[in-house]
């Protein structure tokens, strides 16, 4: 049976990325592989199996673009109110939240937030299918 082990995205300013993810996800450093063109960083906390891994391709200044098949990365937490109030506090800009409902039942309560190169991260209350 496949196991998913990780997503990787490309980042130009890893010190910010890595602050990013330490302080909105408390994502931690799981392992950190440093070449001579470009580092490879997988951050995980323990909560999850999977990591995320930061590709640091060194001498790159110009934004990645994220094309249109990018959508975003989702998570699961305890008390969403808390995360948005915490990331407003950062002054990371998280969009509004948001409440969807299907057939009149509440399917997800969420808001989005991006990273330092403008990638999506789709927070999500605990709920349902969405733990």
């Amino acid at each position: 049976m496949a196991k998913i082990i990780h997503s990787m995205i490309r980042v130009i300013d890893l010190d910010a990325s890595l602050k990013f993810y330490k302080q909105a996800l408390n994502l931690e450093i799981a392992e950190r592989l440093d070449f001579d063109g470009f580092s490879l960083v997988y951050l995980r906390n323990d909560e999850n199996d999977m990591e995320l891994e930061l590709t640091w391709n060194k001498g790159t200044t110009e934004p990645y673009t994220h094309g249109t098949g990018y959508g975003h990365i989702a998570i699961a937490v305890d008390d969403l109110e808390a995360e948005y109030q915490k990331l407003v506090v950062l002054q990371y800009n998280p969009a509004e939240i948001k409440e969807f409902f299907r057939e009149g039942v509440l399917l997800a309560k969420f808001f989005f937030v991006q990273d330092p190169d403008g990638y999506k991260i789709e927070y999500l209350q605990r709920h349902g299918r969405y733990q």
